[in-house]
């Protein structure tokens, strides 16, 4: 079935609603409109619902390489994590806590070349009327593109800085087909997510083949 961009979004996005309206008997449906229009003011500005990132994009990148994670949790740095939604440039979790548990661990995380990750306290209800919505955010540093996809020239720099590295480790080279998930992020069609353009993840595959059929990751798996 061919990937369709906006059907994704639109799915995404009433999941996402449906999980972050709080069910406490105290929010009245003027509230639930107010969450919901929170939420696509949101998705506006930090892109769309999405199920996981691309192992290379800043707000997952801080990983054991060996063990590439695609969603954020203690393995990229963060801690406290709870009830969390992703977008494509940000996400929001709402722990039981304060959250600044949160706060202080996006304010040590390494400095990115790509993007400044910070963090903040929402005065939203979300989740729960107990929870604490936190909204972590990636700002990057280069303009994205006018749909509010990443660009070839950003993907492709963080894609090689996170995997050429491992050819000291590598016992066999994986195909575009195992690391697409990995490349585009989820959703994803053959080619395109909603990360990336149709344009950009054929570019992508294209120097992907490149480098694996240098040999110097070992013989192709398949």
């Amino acid at each position: 079935m061919a990937f369709r961009a906006d059907e994704a979004a639109r799915s995404g996005f009433e999941e996402a609603v449906s999980y972050l309206t709080p069910r406490d008997k105290e929010i009245d449906q003027a509230q639930r409109a107010v969450i919901k229009d929170f939420l696509l003011d949101i998705v506006d500005e930090y892109g769309p619902v999405v199920d996981a990132y691309p192992s290379w994009h800043p707000l997952v990148s801080y990983h054991d390489n060996r063990s590439p994670a695609t969603t954020p949790g203690e393995q990229c740095g963060y801690q406290g994590l709870d009830h969390t939604r992703f977008f494509v440039n940000g996400f929001i979790t709402c722990p039981y806590s304060d959250g600044q548990e949160i706060l202080d661990s996006v304010a040590a995380l390494p400095s990115h070349p790509a993007a400044l990750i910070t963090a903040e306290r929402l005065s939203v209800k979300l989740y729960n009327i107990s929870a604490t919505p936190i909204l972590v955010k990636c700002h990057w540093h280069k303009r994205l593109q006018a749909d509010g996809m990443i660009p070839l020239s950003i993907a492709m720099a963080l894609i090689l800085a996170k995997e050429v590295p491992c050819w000291e480790s590598a016992e066999v080279a994986e195909t575009w087909e195992s690391m697409r998930p990995y490349f585009l992020g989820r959703p994803h069609g053959a080619r395109s997510s909603l990360f990336v353009s149709q344009e950009t993840g054929t570019a992508i595959k294209k120097v992907w083949d490149a480098v694996i059929h240098t040999g110097m990751f070992g013989q192709i798996r398949v």
